[in-house]
């Protein structure tokens, strides 16, 4: 069961502005990473499931946590059917994101009081969401609209809450273009955990890239 509530959760991913997207099979290695990500200030981090058994990767992670990281919220990424979202629930999931909009997982989350984040790549899209009840849009893939697509869609709907994943990284120009063009917050992946920190296990390097990052987004809001 979710320790946070959907608002509980909104607020966190507004307050911090960034959610770290990861997946690795090694348990051990990804507490590690979940540590790091939390030493260095997040206070959310998005499991995506794309390997085999990784709902059982994912329990241990939030056991862990739980346990362990107090205030750190855990969540599960690249859920495409009602099923998976249900199972990652039982789990302790906190939020659920998916790479596009389904009316089913929207039910099963909202029975359950679970935010859910449905990825979105049009304005009509982004308007059934809401009418579903999402509080935080994913557009995805970021890279391909940009945030030009943002700053469009506020004009008519500045209650529209977006959180462009894909695209993002952790340069000063990057997150500064995106949130003046008003998003909520970013989901980061490869960009801030990269291929060579999980080779090189750098978990102070990848401790220091997050802080960096909510520093970064800190002074853009400003």
């Amino acid at each position: 069961m979710a320790q946070y509530s959907r608002i509980e959760v909104a607020n966190v991913m507004k307050e911090t502005g960034m959610v770290p997207l990861f997946y690795h099979p090694d348990i051990e290695l990804g507490k590690k990473v979940l540590k790091a990500c939390y030493d260095g200030g997040a206070r959310l981090m998005e499991f995506t499931s794309r390997g085999d058994f990784a709902f059982e990767i994912f329990g241990e992670l939030n056991k862990y946590a739980i346990a362990e990281l107090p205030g750190m919220i855990l969540g599960v990424g690249s859920i495409t059917d009602a099923g998976a979202a249900s199972l990652y629930m039982q789990l302790g999931a906190n939020f659920i994101v998916t790479p596009s909009l389904r009316e089913d997982i929207a039910i099963a989350c909202n029975r359950r009081k679970v935010l859910w984040s449905p990825g979105c790549g049009s304005l009509t899209e982004i308007n059934r969401a809401e009418e579903l009840g999402c509080e935080i849009v994913k557009l995805f893939p970021g890279s391909t609209y940009g945030p030009g697509f943002v700053k469009a869609i506020k004009g008519p709907q500045p209650w529209t809450s977006v959180m462009p994943t894909g695209g993002v990284s952790t340069e000063t120009s990057n997150l500064k273009g995106w949130f003046e063009a008003g998003v909520t917050c970013v989901g980061m992946g490869s960009q801030l955990i990269s291929k060579d920190v999980l080779a090189n296990k750098d978990y102070k390097g990848l401790e220091k890239a997050v802080r960096e990052a909510l520093e970064t987004i800190k002074t853009v809001r400003k």
